[in-house]
């Protein structure tokens, strides 16, 4: 997979083998240590042990609000965890798309009263973690916020299946009901591998 961010392609490719690792670590093999350059972009103004996850795509009502709030979903039951999710040129107080909402809510996820936004400083700030549906994205941010071009990940980076890695996520916008099921199922595969990888690297600032 090529990366946007130069500098970043060899450690990254570090960072995959060490996190592909991390599974037989987990069976009594060891021990994990992140390693001491993994990008962890915290917020000193957060407790310490918060991860502030922030998921983009392009208008914040289909794909990011998708994954929004299966992540969310994913981790109800923790503490430590904060979600959010917005567009690179998004309209803002803009509801979920109709066929997001629908199929979520056969998954008893309500999304009746989320309201779009677009990404900005603020929230770039508080994120430890964004996650952005395709390259495009993470290119439109690298070049519009630099300085938060470290903890931009593509949410496949971490996909189990060979088949989904570093692929873009479609954009089901404009289509039918099928469009959005695929999206959403490729997001279901995708997810509880970013939530291991976030888990086994994650590093508390102890600043």
């Amino acid at each position: 997979m090529s990366l946007p961010f130069g500098k970043r392609d060899i450690p990254r490719k570090c960072l995959w083998a060490h996190f592909c690792s991390a599974f037989d670590k987990r069976r009594g093999r060891g021990t994990l240590t992140p390693p001491p350059w993994l990008p962890r972009g915290l917020n000193q103004n957060l407790p310490s042990t918060l991860k502030n996850v922030l998921f983009v795509c392009t208008g914040n009502t289909c794909r990011s609000p998708m994954a929004e709030a299966l992540f969310r979903d994913l981790v109800k039951e923790r503490a430590d965890y904060q979600i959010s999710s917005a567009g690179v040129a998004a309209a803002p107080g803009m509801p979920a798309s109709k066929h997001t909402a629908s199929i979520l809510k056969e998954r008893g996820i309500d999304l009746s009263g989320f309201q779009s936004r677009m990404l900005d400083q603020e929230l770039l700030d508080r994120a430890t973690h964004v996650f952005a549906m395709s390259s495009h994205h993470m290119a439109a941010i690298a070049d519009e916020f630099p300085d938060h071009a470290d903890k931009v990940y593509l949410v496949s980076e971490f996909a189990a299946e060979d088949a989904l890695r570093g692929r873009d996520v479609s954009d089901p916008f404009g289509q039918g009901r099928a469009a959005y099921e695929e999206t959403l199922r490729s997001l279901e595969k995708m997810l509880p591998s970013l939530l291991a990888y976030i888990d086994q690297t994650w590093k508390k600032n102890e600043g």
